[in-house]
């Protein structure tokens, strides 16, 4: 459904509901690709959760070797090790 729709069923201002919709954002801190608002059967595909800093660099965490997966699993910055799956 587009938001257009959705307001029109509401009796809402697309505008008065854009406004909203930012406020619950912001007050959320939500940004777009968050993984802590991810489904998780998306998590595969969401880059936010895979893309790491490692010495500096940005890297795909999924392409670097197990021991390195491994640490950041332990750290918590990874929901599972990609290599074991």
């Amino acid at each position: 459904m587009r938001a257009d729709e959705l307001c029109a069923v509401f009796g809402v201002r697309q505008s008065s509901a854009s406004n909203k919709a930012k406020l619950i954002r912001d007050m959320l801190k939500m940004y777009p690709l968050d993984p802590n608002w991810c489904l998780p059967s998306k998590i595969d595909d969401n880059p936010m959760v895979w893309i790491l800093q490692v010495n500096g660099v940005m890297v795909d965490i999924r392409h670097m070797p197990r021991e390195i997966q491994v640490i950041a699993y332990e750290k918590g910055l990874i929901p599972y090790i990609p290599a074991d799956r």
